[in-house]
């Protein structure tokens, strides 16, 4: 295993490569709990590499070889999603098979056993963990038991555009601010909402809890997320905090406000970005500083957000601080 040469900001996860088939399967077998890998030469230029970086609860991956593998894969805690960019590869072998079309984005079999096969293929991976996933689903208003997926159907171009962006988005966040980063939290929740629309969870909504008196507890949960916006928050965290489920929070803000918990977050976090773009001049900082400081990731999306917001794009209010 080779050292990365990323900044030291980032979490470089693994980072192998080599020429030989034993050593390929050696180095990879274990990170998908591989049984039974073969792998064979094309040419008398075998080769492979795969890095990895991020953290437990995404990490952004890269597999290339210039020649052929097979075997099975399972992955536990996890959810992937890879797409080819060259080469060949069959996913759930002799059972509900996916041949991968370059390009677009396949789900691996979610928490059991399936078997694959590529062929001289560059890959991208994307694996979430699987807590992450169950808290951006709550988010949404889904239960959410075993993560249930239909990993055979194929993507609409809208949702593999937005998944595109998410990624790219994460590894701005990653490079820029590190693992430690809100701008990083919140790209990675940015991916997870992004895979639940590529790929459906199959999980009915949570019901709604009647007769809670959440007047106080709505407060409780503003006041909470006023103290804590500059931090990574979730929506469990702030359930928790006002003393409600996650259900009951987002039944009292829908009821009370018209807004969901992470929408409310969101709108307050622009509001303190325009506080300081207003206090800073240009010399000192740059909006996407402030931007990434406030945990968005997205440049584009940020700009088009704050224009909606205030009139005015963050450029010109920060001008006009100076």
């Amino acid at each position: 295993m080779t050292e990365s040469t990323l900044t030291p900001r980032t979490a470089s996860l693994v980072a192998v490569s080599g020429r030989d088939t034993d050593s390929a399967i050696s180095s990879l077998a274990g990170m998908y709990a591989g049984r039974t890998w073969y792998s064979a030469t094309l040419d008398e230029d075998y080769w492979y590499r795969y890095v990895a970086v991020g953290d437990a609860g995404l990490s952004i991956r890269r597999s290339q070889m210039h020649g052929y593998l097979r075997g099975d894969v399972a992955t536990e805690g996890e959810v992937v999603v890879q797409w080819l960019d060259q080469g060949t590869a069959r996913v759930d072998v002799g059972r509900d098979e996916v041949r991968m079309t370059p390009g677009v984005p396949t789900l691996f079999p979610v928490e059991r056993r399936f078997r694959m096969e590529y062929h001289d293929w560059d890959q991208r991976l994307v694996h979430l963990g699987a807590g992450l996933v169950r808290d951006v689903a709550r988010e949404q208003g889904l239960s959410t038991g075993p993560l249930a997926f239909d990993h055979t159907v194929t993507p609409d171009p809208s949702s593999i555009a937005v998944w595109r962006s998410s990624v790219a988005g994460a590894m701005r966040a990653l490079h820029t601010g590190g693992i430690d980063s809100l701008a990083w939290h919140e790209a990675q929740r940015e991916v997870a909402r992004a895979l639940l629309r590529l790929y459906p969870l199959q999980a009915p909504e949570l019901a709604v809890e009647p007769g809670q008196r959440a007047g106080a507890r709505l407060r409780t949960a503003l006041a909470f997320i006023e103290a804590h916006a500059h931090e990574p928050l979730t929506v469990a965290q702030i359930a928790e905090a006002a003393g409600l489920s996650v259900r009951g929070l987002q039944d009292s803000f829908h009821r009370s406000l018209g807004e969901t918990p992470m929408n409310w977050l969101r709108d307050l976090r622009l509001r303190r970005a325009q506080e300081e773009l207003l206090q800073l001049h240009p010399g000192e900082t740059s909006v996407g500083d402030v931007a990434r400081a406030w945990g968005f990731t997205h440049m584009g999306r940020f700009s088009a957000e704050y224009a909606s917001r205030f009139g005015e794009y963050p450029r010109h209010t920060l001008r006009r601080s100076s």
